[in-house]
C-alpha cells in the first residue's frame, strides 16, 4: 500500500492511529453522552442508550457574506398543493383531501395492527389511476408481500416491489423508476452505508429519514414511511423523526377487535386531531363514514352504568357509551379500573363524586370502559363517567335517548366545553331527544328542533337532570 493510501484510511496523530470517537445515544428521545447510564436523563427510559460511532466534526468554514439566497415575504411564490385521493373516504378526511406532492408521511402503529393492508389498499386506487407505486419492504420478500396481496386483490400493473435495505439501492431504484409515491416499510430496517450503526439505532433512522425527505421535496415524490412503536404507543427511534415529517399518522385499535382508528397528531397541510374510522374484513380494511352509529352499535337499553356522551375529534362529533360497574369491595381499599378514559382523571371524578355527590364511594370497587375500545382524553367526557357512576351506584338507568356531555371541576362544577352546537345536532341525527350540558354553554345555543336542551351549574343538577340522584 503507498503513502496517499495509507493516509486516506488513517489519520496519525503523534504516531498513532486515532481512533474513532465512541458514544451513547438515547434510541428514544436521542440524548448523546459519553458514558453509558442505565437511565437516560433527557426522557427518563431505562436500557436505551445504544453504542455509536461519533460523527466527525466539521472543519470550520468562513463562508463569505451572500444576502440573495433571502427574499421578502411578498416575493416568495405561492404553493399549490396538488392533493391526490387515496380511495379510503376516511383516509382522505384524515389527510385534509388526499396525498399532497412531495410530502413525507409517517405511519405508526402495533404489529399486526393493519399498517400494510392499508398501504397495499392505497396502492390499488394509484394504480387503478394510472399512478406508479414502489413499494419498498425491508421485513418481507417479495413473495410475502404478493401473498398479502392476492388476498386483498390487489392486481394493479403499476405496482412495483423492492425487498432492499439499504438507502444508497433505494436512491437509485427511485431515481431509475420515478414514481409517484413511494412506501417505505419501514424505517428501523432501513441502513445508510455512510452511518457506522445497527439499523434501527437513531442516526440511521435520522440518516435514511434525512434522505428520503430530500428525495420527497426534491423530485416531488410522496413518501409513506412506515414506523415501529415501543411499548407506550410512541413511535420508536428519536423524536426528531416527528419532527422531519410533514405528516404523522397513528394507527390505533386492539388486533382482537374489528375496528381501527387513524389518527393525525400532526399535518402541515391541514388540521391536526382528525381521526378516521375502519373496519378490518376479511378483504382489508373499510371505511365507517358514521362511526358514532357504529359506535353505539348493540348499547343496551334501559340499564344502569350505561350514559352516551360526545366527543370531538377534531371537528368530527363522535357519540360513545361510557359504562360503569360499581359494586361492593372485597377489599381493604376499593378497586379503580379504567379502559379507555384517563385513570388519574376517572379516580378524581369518583373522589369528586364522593365528596360533592354524596355518594359513599370508598366502599365500592368501580369499573370504567368506554364501549367499542376507543381511547378518549377530552374533559367533555367527565359529565358523563360521574353521571355513568352514580347510576351504576343507584341502579338506577338512565334515559336511552338522552346525551351529556361537559367538564367536571373538583369543585364539582360544570364547565362549559366547545362546539356544542355540533355535538347537539349529532345527538339528535341519531335519535337522541334530550341532552343535559353546562349551564354556561346555554348562553346564544341555537336550541334545535325536537331537541330537548337541559342545563346543569353542578353535578348535584346533572343527576337530577337524569334521574339519578341519591
Amino acid at each position: 500500500m503507498d503513502f496517499n493510501s495509507l493516509t486516506a484510511v488513517m489519520i496519525m496523530v503523534g504516531g498513532r492511529m486515532a481512533k474513532a470517537r465512541m458514544i451513547y445515544v438515547c434510541r428514544d428521545c436521542g440524548y448523546e453522552t459519553g458514558q453509558w447510564l442505565g437511565r437516560c436523563p433527557l426522557c427518563g427510559s431505562f436500557s436505551t442508550l445504544e453504542q455509536t460511532e461519533a460523527a466527525p466534526a466539521a472543519v470550520a468554514k468562513k463562508t463569505p457574506v451572500n444576502v440573495k439566497s433571502a427574499m421578502t415575504l411578498a416575493d416568495v411564490p405561492p404553493m399549490t398543493e396538488s392533493r391526490t385521493p387515496t380511495g379510503l373516504s376516511e383516509l382522505d378526511n384524515v389527510l385534509s383531501g388526499g396525498i399532497v406532492e412531495g410530502s413525507l408521511i409517517l405511519l405508526g402503529g402495533d404489529p399486526g395492527i393493519g399498517k400494510s393492508t392499508l398501504l397495499l389498499q392505497i396502492c390499488q386506487h394509484l394504480g387503478d389511476c394510472g399512478k406508479r407505486v414502489l413499494y419498498v419492504s425491508g421485513e418481507e420478500s417479495a413473495r410475502q408481500i404478493k401473498l398479502r396481496a392476492d388476498r386483498l386483490e390487489v392486481s394493479t400493473k403499476n405496482l412495483y416491489i423492492a425487498a432492499e435495505t439499504d438507502m444508497p439501492e433505494i436512491e437509485s431504484v427511485i431515481d431509475g423508476l420515478k414514481p409517484d409515491l413511494v412506501i417505505i416499510d419501514s424505517i428501523q430496517t432501513i441502513t445508510s452505508e455512510d452511518t457506522q450503526s445497527v439499523p434501527g439505532s437513531v442516526s440511521q433512522v435520522r440518516s435514511c429519514t434525512s434522505a428520503l425527505m430530500r428525495i420527497a421535496k426534491g423530485s416531488g415524490t410522496a413518501i409513506f414511511i412506515v414506523g415501529h412503536v415501543t411499548k407506550e404507543g410512541a413511535i420508536a427511534g428519536p423524536r426528531v423523526l416527528e419532527h422531519m415529517v410533514d405528516t404523522v399518522l397513528y394507527f390505533e385499535g386492539e388486533r382482537r377487535e374489528a375496528y381501527r382508528i387513524i389518527r393525525a397528531v400532526k399535518n402541515r397541510f391541514g388540521s391536526t386531531n382528525e381521526i378516521g374510522v375502519f373496519e378490518m374484513r376479511a378483504k382489508g380494511l373499510v371505511p365507517i363514514s358514521n362511526p358514532s352509529e357504529y359506535m353505539l352499535a348493540g348499547r343496551p337499553l334501559n340499564v344502569p352504568g350505561s350514559v352516551v356522551t360526545c366527543s370531538m375529534e377534531g371537528s368530527r362529533p363522535i357519540l360513545t357509551e361510557v359504562q360503569a360497574l360499581v359494586c361492593a369491595t372485597s377489599f381493604n381499599m376499593p378497586r379503580r379500573t379504567a379502559t379507555g378514559l384517563d385513570f388519574n382523571r376517572s379516580v378524581m371524578l369518583l373522589a369528586v363524586l364522593e365528596k360533592r355527590g354524596g355518594l359513599k364511594l370508598s366502599a365500592y370497587d368501580c369499573y370504567l370502559n368506554i364501549a367499542g375500545g376507543v381511547r378518549i382524553a377530552e374533559p367533555s367526557l367527565d359529565a358523563a363517567v360521574i353521571a355513568a357512576a352514580a347510576s351504576g351506584f343507584t341502579n338506577k338507568a338512565c334515559d336511552p335517548y338522552t346525551m351529556v356531555f361537559g367538564e367536571v371541576g373538583l369543585t364539582g362544577e360544570m364547565r362549559a366545553v366547545n362546539m356544542t352546537d355540533k355535538r347537539i345536532a349529532e345527538a339528535r341525527k341519531l335519535g337522541f331527544k334530550q341532552c343535559v350540558i353546562p349551564t354556561a354553554n346555554l348562553k346564544g345555543l341555537n336550541k334545535p328542533e325536537n331537541c330537548r336542551v337541559l342545563g346543569a351549574a353542578n353535578i348535584n343538577e346533572l343527576l337530577l337532570s337524569i334521574h339519578v340522584h341519591v
